[in-house]
């Protein structure tokens, strides 16, 4: 699972395949011949950004067409040529765009222009910092809208999923959520992240909450550096893997106030044999029976007893790809030791919501729940 995806191309009639993308150490998706069939289309996972390219069949050096600030999507090939692409700006929500000459882009739809013309987003920028030992890391952070320089907000720090996932240039809906709510919302790419190779992304191999860890906490240390972030007003939170880091966080530092853990595990051996990830569980940690010591060892269930941080814990009742119980556990667990908690099971949902009354409902109560538990700036400044 933390293999990269390479592209290859084999004949149809039958025999081996040539592997296009070898070099590149990054992961491709959806291939599509171009019409002369020459050449694949892929879109490409790299330092932050998600880019579509052109590479050769012939083995020719690869040509980005579509790249920059910005995340491409889905796309497609028309007969003369040309590209539409479903392309995402850090302020600008999936629209279609057109390729044209020189490489240009139009863009064709405009579906959320009336929403964002009645709304501010925050501003997005790409950071750059080292992690504890050294290695470099890289993230995005969105101030609130209206930023004032020299005062110090709350901050959120929002850990992805995957974890081999990355953020990148595109719009992120609850980043922009949070940051209307007055936080600087933090977004690492910590090791295990896709985008930055396969050693990279093999770093946390059996040592989940380990190197991550301290990524994620370095970039707040950065924000904090910076002036931009207040140390005694933080959150944390992030669903399926960026809930499971969230647990490793909270049962290793006291430092935030706040935090959700949406669709996660804290006590992995319960997942075999009931979720989804059999050989991943396998591969990776081996039987349980054969390998108790690593399950234990990994598992932040069994730190639980230094929580200190209020949680929120949320999911679906139908989720099959990281079971409810999971958070069930969790919510006993702190209910048990006096730590402020709450577990909201939505009905019918699976891993990733799709009623929007329920989706509606779940970031009120994260917004309710950092907004009760982050402490209130003091009288003479902050946000």
């Amino acid at each position: 699972v933390y293999a990269m995806n390479h592209l290859a191309v084999a004949p149809a009639a039958g025999g081996p395949a040539k592997v296009l993308t070898a070099a590149l150490d990054r992961n491709t998706y959806a291939p599509r011949f171009t019409t002369d069939g020459t050449a694949v289309l892929v879109t490409v996972e790299d330092d932050g950004e998600q880019y579509l390219a052109r590479v050769p069949v012939d083995g020719g050096p690869l040509e980005k067409l579509i790249g920059g600030p910005r995340a491409v999507g889905d796309f497609d090939l028309g007969r003369d040529g040309r590209i539409a692409a479903v392309v995402s700006e850090p302020q600008l929500p999936g629209e279609v765009f057109l390729t044209g000459d020189g490489g240009s882009l139009t863009r064709l739809t405009h579906t959320n222009d009336r929403v964002l013309a009645d709304i501010r987003l925050g501003e997005v920028e790409n950071i750059h910092f080292a992690s504890l030992d050294g290695t470099p890391i890289e993230g995005f952070i969105v101030r609130p809208p209206g930023f004032t320089a020299g005062t110090r907000y709350p901050a959120f720090l929002r850990i992805h999923g995957g974890p081999m996932m990355q953020y990148d240039w595109g719009f992120h809906f609850e980043a922009q959520l949070f940051a209307a709510a007055g936080y600087v919302v933090v977004m690492a790419n910590p090791r295990g992240s896709a985008g930055y190779g396969q050693d990279f992304c093999t770093a946390i191999w059996r040592a989940w909450g380990e190197k991550d860890f301290e990524d994620v906490m370095a970039a707040v240390d950065h924000v904090i550096e910076r002036g931009l972030a207040d140390p005694g007003r933080l959150a944390v939170g992030g669903w399926s893997y960026g809930g499971m880091l969230t647990d490793h966080v909270i049962t290793k530092t006291d430092r935030f106030k706040a935090a959700y853990t949406g669709a996660s595990a804290a006590l992995y051996v319960v997942n075999y044999g009931h979720d989804e990830y059999q050989l991943w569980w396998e591969g990776e940690l081996g039987l349980p029976w054969e390998n108790p010591e690593l399950y234990e060892t990994m598992s932040p269930y069994y730190r639980i007893a230094k929580v200190t941080t209020p949680t929120l814990i949320v999911g679906g009742e139908q989720d099959w790809n990281v079971p409810i119980v999971n958070s069930e556990q969790l919510y006993q667990a702190l209910r048990r030791l006096g730590v402020p908690t709450e577990l909201v099971v939505y009905p019918g949902e699976f891993h990733e919501f799709t009623t929007p009354s329920y989706l509606q409902d779940l970031y009120t109560r994260m917004l309710g729940w950092f907004a009760t538990h982050v402490p209130k700036p003091p009288a003479s400044g902050g946000s």
